[in-house]
């Protein structure tokens, strides 16, 4: 069995089990470091924490007394710890610790380590800096304020002295718009890593940033974690919850990586999205756990403005081993995807209790940028997922959302306003208590989606299946035990499928130029 290590710091070490399992491992092992009992590892990502620097580890794991596997590495070089509690901060869930914390992380040098130890600290927004380590302790807090006039607000779009340009720092929902800013932020930083034990709690309810949640009161909403135009950042380790707004929040940055996460929302908290990577390179998610109110994790790339402006697609992004449970979405392409999306991976991830498995929300309007390709899904264990894929070329967002143009399932003219959706992959997916229906996709008569390949997928139904709407659009009835619905589409290609329990149709195809079934 493989034993990998995926990520090494002065201090911690993330390992990857690889053991077959999908997010969980096959069955509990022990994990010795040094000779000494660490953890017990019940997921195929686990991290491991008080390391010492530049000190060589030789890490076991055991299936009982049995040893099945072992990896060695060495810690990284670390010059000097700023505890945080020595530049003033109490940490005892009353005072104010912003000032003290953001003056530790503002004096730490290269190689250096900001230590945040246990204890409940208050902050408004703290503010990353390049080359730093930040880790929180086992039993450390950072606990956001929720008083809007104690938080900085980013303003939307600022032109340039020379009327030349424009410097972007708010947005909203894929748009330039002021937003206070986040609890933890960083802009045009590098090389970052903030890791260990620790949470970091939003603190938000319905009595502050959750009530009335559309309405700008100051500004928009902040992210619990928001950066901007950043690269090599990495989470490792942490726990977020009770964001205000999405939870973790990428923005036109490149070479992150989010690994053993838990991201813990309220299911009726309102927009808390797990993880929106927007116009974001290079993006591993690996071994993190969502529950929350909205779509685990939303890939974006700005609406319409932002999209057509900047021309950057997310793009090159990898989910991994990751447990989505509780929320609208497992993973979303869209809305906000002006700018496309390209080369994403999701697999050996279990989705369960989510309404959605793959959805993609898109529609006339969000552009020529606006393209979906090379998606693949596979290797996924679904349970009690509404329906398990979706594609919504006709979702409703925006003012406009139900228009004529929008809804309408007439062609209309092929122009700079439509988007286009490309290539999608399925293959070994193993669905079951599936409610609604197994698949919806439903593309543009004008614009169909290029190709479909399923390859190994089975759908069962729960015994007693909920009824409800599959795709957010117009004309689209409640239902309950529906099969594939398949629309649009330029070439289809069935490969070991099989929808076992539905009502009515297996498969209803309308608008499919080339259906290849394979047995």
């Amino acid at each position: 069995m493989e034993i990998k290590t995926v990520m090494l710091t002065a201090r911690s070490a993330t390992l990857e089990i690889a053991d077959g399992g999908r997010h969980f491992t096959r069955h509990p092992y022990r994990v010795v470091v040094n000779g000494r009992e660490a953890v017990t590892a019940e997921r195929t990502v686990t991290s491991l924490f008080g390391l010492k620097p530049q000190t060589r580890y030789l890490v076991e794991i055991y299936d009982g007394q049995q040893q099945v596997g072992t990896t060695e590495f060495t810690t990284e070089y670390e010059f000097v710890t700023l505890d945080v509690t020595r530049f003033g901060a109490r940490g005892d869930g009353v005072s104010d610790d912003t000032h003290f914390i953001q003056a530790a992380i503002m004096a730490c040098p290269e190689h250096g380590r900001v230590y945040i130890p246990a204890g409940t600290y208050r902050i408004t927004s703290l503010f990353l800096k390049s080359h730093i380590r930040l880790e929180l302790a086992e039993g450390a807090e950072l606990r956001a304020f929720t008083e809007r006039e104690k938080f900085p607000i980013f303003p939307a779009m600022l032109e340039s002295y020379d009327e030349g340009d424009e410097y972007n720092l708010g947005t909203w929902e894929g748009n330039p718009l002021p937003m206070f800013t986040g609890i933890l932020c960083g802009v045009q930083v590098e090389d970052v890593v903030i890791y260990g034990r620790g949470v970091i709690n939003g603190n938000a309810s319905k009595a502050d940033w959750w009530e009335d949640p559309k309405v700008m009161r100051g500004a928009f909403r902040p992210r619990l974690f928001f950066i901007s135009h950043c690269q090599d950042v990495v989470l490792q380790g942490l726990k977020f919850c009770n964001s205000p707004s999405w939870t973790l929040h990428p923005y036109f940055s490149k070479g992150l990586r989010f690994l053993d996460l838990a991201v813990e929302n309220p299911a009726d908290s309102p927009n808390t999205d797990g993880l929106d990577p927007e116009s974001c390179r290079d993006v591993e998610i690996l071994g993190v756990r969502f529950s929350l109110g909205d779509d685990c994790i939303a890939v974006k790339s700005g609406k319409i403005y932002m999209g057509r402006k900047y021309k950057t697609p997310s793009e090159n992004i990898h989910i991994r081993q990751c447990l989505m449970e509780n929320g609208h979405g497992a993973v979303t392409l869209g809305s906000e995807m002006a700018g496309g999306v390209v080369n994403l991976t999701v697999e050996d991830c279990v989705f369960r209790n989510t309404d959605r498995g793959l959805r993609i929300k898109t529609r006339r309007g969000r552009g020529r940028d606006a393209v979906l390709d090379h998606i693949t899904f596979r290797n996924l264990t679904l349970d009690h997922v509404m329906t398990p894929l979706v594609i919504n070329a006709f979702y409703f967002c925006d003012p406009d959302g139900k228009t004529r143009y929008v809804q309408s399932r007439e062609p209309y003219p092929v122009d700079e306003r439509t988007p286009v959706i490309g290539r999608l992959t399925f293959e070994n997916m193993e669905c079951a208590n599936c409610h609604v229906a197994a698949a919806y996709f439903d593309g543009l008569p004008e614009q169909k989606i290029q190709e479909i390949v399923m390859k190994n997928i089975s759908v069962s139904y729960a015994g007693n299946p909920k009824c409800d709407v599959p795709a957010m659009s117009e004309g689209v009835e409640k239902s309950s035990r529906r099969g594939m619905f398949i629309r649009n589409v330029k070439h289809l290609v069935l490969e070991h499928v099989t929808v076992s329990g539905q009502e009515g149709e297996a498969l209803e195809t309308e608008g499919v130029d080339d259906v290849e079934v394979r047995p």
